[in-house]
Formats: structure tokens, C-alpha cells, sequence
């Protein structure tokens, strides 16, 4: 069994490994952290490497941190009855993970987000690993497995939601019936898709 499978295998399953007891000492540090912070390396090599990580020139791994829970609005002062306050029950069209990897982008304008992965949760933040490129880097413009992100169409590719934890909050990994207007996008079928 490679070493991927023993790492995978502790992820799975993180309070009954060691992973429970490392992240016991560790979220402490990250809440008190930046929201976004670049790190050395990955903490799930297993997870970085699938999603198309390499330790090389020109690859940046950061960790991003996302506040549990749905939309906060502010309770309106004007008299209505509660139903109609507009205050419980509203949640982002976004996931978390969605989320993150914009903060990421907006952190570093200058790299793009090619994946990222679930590393964490406390009581109150979820947390993110996000894999960013730097598409005008000699190392990755001539790597042939990442070079494609250097194309003029991949730029800013998060905020469109063309990877690939977007692309499954857009509903674009459901097929056939329910899902028809969901392609080309939820707004060209007038907001009715997802």
C-alpha cells in the first residue's frame, strides 16, 4: 500500500487518527491567523497531488478560511411581522468552498485557482487548501499538464465558476431530468435553474 492510501486512509476518518489530535493543536493557531495565508506545503499531499499539485516553480498552495453558516442580514427596523423580516432562512447560491477559493483569488490577483480541498472545521470557520497557479511563470507555461492555464480564456476562471468546486455549485454535475436549466447557466434561463 503506497503512502497516498495511508494518508487518505487517516483523512477519511480524522477523529480516530492522527489527524484528529493534529488538528486539535493546529486550529487554535489558524483562528488566529489571517483569513487567507499561503503555506509552505500541502497538508493533504494525497488530496493536492489528485487535484493537479506539483512542488515546483510557480505553484502556491494557501489556506483559506470561511465563516460557517448562512447569509448574517441585519433585523429590519421598520414594523412588519416576523415572516416578512427577511432575516432567517438565507443562504449564498455559493458553497463555502466556492467562497474560499474566490477570497484566495482576490488575496493573490496575480496567480489563479486551479482546484482546492477541505482541510478543517471548528465552531465557527471551515477551512480550505486552494492550489493556485502563476500563468505568466516560465516552469508552468511550458509544464504540459498546467500550461493550459496560461490561455487568455482561464483568467480570472473562479469568479466565472470554471473550477471545479464551482462548477458543482452551479448544479453542472447533474444530468437529465431536473436539470435543464441549468446549461448554458443558471442566468440564461432567467434565475429558474438549481
Amino acid at each position: 500500500m503506497g503512502v497516498y492510501r495511508y494518508i487518505a486512509a487517516a483523512w477519511k476518518r480524522p477523529s480516530e487518527s492522527y489527524v484528529g489530535t493534529l488538528m486539535r493543536e493546529r486550529l487554535p493557531d489558524w483562528r488566529r491567523d489571517l483569513s487567507v495565508v499561503r503555506v509552505d506545503k500541502p497538508l493533504r499531499l494525497d488530496r493536492a497531488r489528485a487535484l493537479g499539485y506539483k512542488a515546483k516553480p510557480g505553484v502556491v498552495v494557501v489556506r483559506s478560511r470561511v465563516r460557517k453558516g448562512g447569509r448574517r442580514k441585519a433585523r429590519p427596523r421598520g414594523g412588519r411581522r416576523p415572516k416578512r423580516m427577511g432575516v432567517v432562512k438565507y443562504t449564498p447560491k455559493k458553497s463555502l468552498q466556492w467562497i474560499a477559493e474566490e477570497r484566495a483569488q482576490r488575496r493573490f490577483p496575480n496567480l489563479e485557482v486551479l482546484n482546492s480541498y477541505w482541510i478543517g472545521r471548528d465552531g465557527r470557520y471551515e477551512y480550505f487548501e486552494v492550489i493556485m497557479l502563476d500563468p505568466h511563470h516560465p516552469a508552468i507555461r511550458s509544464d504540459p499538464e498546467l500550461g493550459w492555464i496560461a490561455g487568455r480564456a482561464h483568467r480570472g476562471r473562479v469568479f466565472r465558476g470554471l473550477t471545479s468546486a464551482g462548477k458543482r455549485s452551479r448544479g453542472l454535475r447533474n444530468r437529465g431530468k431536473g436539470a435543464e436549466k441549468l446549461r448554458p447557466s443558471i442566468r440564461a434561463n432567467l434565475r429558474r435553474g438549481k
